[in-house]
């Protein structure tokens, strides 16, 4: 992953979220394409979070559009009662040489500061590493950056484990 899919796991939702006693039930599905202006405004807030410079105003939508419309990638939206849809997850499928079988990315989760701590980032991931135990892939893998503890505090508690490889990346343009 890149630069930006490092940033994009900064988004997720601390540990503690499912503790609260009267917390919402949150719902995930797949984005159609009928939900691209939903997950658009979900994903601009995302790179605006991020401080991602998008000179075109209408990139992010048509980047998600072509996403979901050529099946390049799986979008998840998760909705919070009386708040209405307040997170995404972006995966990619790929593979892995090493276990000679097909691996999933989790290159964004982002929940919209209205729906923080709810529950909806940890509902993204579960709902994540379900669809790749029933698409039967060899693992998920995501990135997050060193001092995003609460991000990786969720992943922990989640059952993804820190590995020692160094990732790198060379920007080109």
């Amino acid at each position: 992953m890149n630069g930006q899919a490092q940033a994009a796991q900064q988004g997720a939702q601390p540990p503690a979220e499912d503790s609260a006693l009267d917390a919402p039930a949150v719902s995930v599905r797949a984005a159609g394409e009928a939900d691209v202006d939903t997950a658009a405004v979900l994903f601009r807030g995302y790179l605006d979070f991020y401080e991602v410079d998008v000179e075109d105003p209408d990139a992010p939508r048509a980047f998600l559009a072509e996403r979901i419309a050529k099946d390049e990638s799986l979008v998840l939206l998760a909705d919070v009662p009386e708040a209405g849809t307040v997170g995404f997850a972006q995966v990619y499928r790929g593979f892995s040489s090493l276990s000679l079988r097909t691996a999933w990315v989790l290159n964004d989760l982002y929940v919209a500061p209205a729906g923080r701590r709810t529950g909806a980032g940890r509902a993204l991931l579960r709902e994540v590493l379900r669809r790749a135990r029933e698409a039967g892939v060899s693992g998920v893998q995501l990135e997050t950056a060193y001092d995003n503890t609460v991000a990786q505090g969720l992943y922990e508690t989640e059952g993804f484990v820190r590995e020692e490889f160094h990732v790198y990346f060379h920007e080109l343009g």
